[in-house]
């Protein structure tokens, strides 16, 4: 009854399932891995996040894979050492802390040339001041050591980010190399810092405190690509047991149509 399995037709839709099959499978187990690489990358992500974390050295990142911006490093604690430019110091307003609109001190800081390796300047926002001061206040002079944490280069998109209009001078609307090129007799990195409490620089003023709400959502739960790519590996699985149940139904489909004719049922 099943001798028709050996006619081209079915030996081609054999071939099709046998083909098919494994391949859903290879899709749904590449999908798996993108879901542990998420999975991964938020939880390195909270550890980097962690108010407690050891500070990783700057230069020799920006050295390195760092040199064109944070990458993934966003949130790590660094150390650096260098001097503060403070000629060219910026006020950053309409920022809320706590629920209260201030402003940030930005401050370039050049980093030690024994350490970069070069002329290397970073944006560093020292903390935070209620209002809109008319001066940022001044930064200590002499070489400084100071912690901190990776920022990306904000954009347009940026919260608190004024990409528009024309500020007055001193102030500075998003912190972007692309704004501060307009600013600054030199080129900064592509990313900023910010102060930790209690360094160099941060006297007066309230520093930026880690996002606890941010590690946390990281680390206790998962983000919308990695529920995407679980979701998908659960499609590729359901695909190919569609793919072993559809060709059963159509094989016993043809032997019942058989029989039936050897019946005279049709």
């Amino acid at each position: 009854m099943y001798r028709f399995l050996l006619t081209p037709r079915w030996l081609g839709l054999t071939l099709l399932a046998l083909v098919a099959v494994p391949v859903c499978i290879l899709l749904g187990m590449w999908q798996f891995s993108r879901f542990e690489l998420h999975s991964h990358a938020q939880k390195q992500q909270a550890a980097l996040a962690s108010a407690d974390a050891a500070p990783s050295a700057l230069a020799p990142m920006i050295a390195s894979g760092d040199r064109n911006g944070v990458g993934n490093d966003a949130g790590l604690r660094v150390s650096f050492t260098g001097t503060y430019d403070a000629a060219h110091q910026f006020v950053v307003p309409q920022r809320q802390l706590n629920g209260r609109n201030g402003s940030l001190i930005l401050t370039p800081l050049k980093l030690d040339a024994s350490s970069a390796g070069s002329a290397t300047y970073v944006p560093v926002v020292r903390g935070w001041l209620p209002g809109t001061p008319a001066h940022a206040p001044a930064a200590p002079t002499g070489t400084v050591s100071v912690t901190g944490r990776l920022q990306a280069a904000e954009t347009e998109d940026s919260t608190g980010a004024i990409s528009s209009g024309t500020l007055p001078s001193g102030e500075l609307g998003m912190i972007s190399p692309t704004t501060l090129v307009n600013v600054l007799p030199y080129t900064v990195w592509n990313g900023w810092v910010s102060l930790d409490a209690g360094v160099s620089g941060t006297a007066g003023l309230t520093a930026l405190p880690v996002s606890q709400t941010a590690a946390s959502d990281t680390g206790s739960s998962l983000s919308l690509s990695a529920i995407q790519n679980l979701g998908y590996v659960g499609q590729w699985f359901v695909f190919a047991g569609f793919v072993v149940f559809m060709w059963f139904r159509f094989v016993r489909r043809e032997a019942e149509q058989i029989r039936d004719r050897e019946l005279g049922l049709s």
